[in-house]
């Protein structure tokens, strides 16, 4: 495969992991979950997870860092998620 092909397919990779590094941040330094839905980062998440196995099995490099970086952010996100979703207590407002 020609060299060009492989650049392509890094500067998608970057593209696209980075792409969820805001949104990372913004869970990180707010712990702000309530509009995220964690139905769709469950499967998304999962989803990375196999683009990230089969880039292994095929030992395509751009598809490995791409899916590790990816699986990461999303994994954090997914997780701080799960983490005010089920295990912190909802505080109520009384008039």
């Amino acid at each position: 495969m020609s060299d060009y092909v492989f650049y392509i397919g890094y500067v998608a990779a970057a593209c696209t992991s980075m792409s969820f590094l805001p949104q990372a941040i913004k869970v990180i330094k707010t712990n702000d979950t309530e509009s995220l839905s964690i139905g769709m980062y469950s499967v998304f998440t999962f989803g990375v997870l196999c683009w990230l196995l089969y880039g292994v099995v095929l030992m395509d490099w751009p598809m490995i860092i791409a899916n590790v970086i990816t699986f990461t952010l999303a994994g954090i996100i997914l997780a701080l998620k799960v983490k005010h979703t089920f295990f912190t207590k909802k505080i109520t407002k009384t008039p």
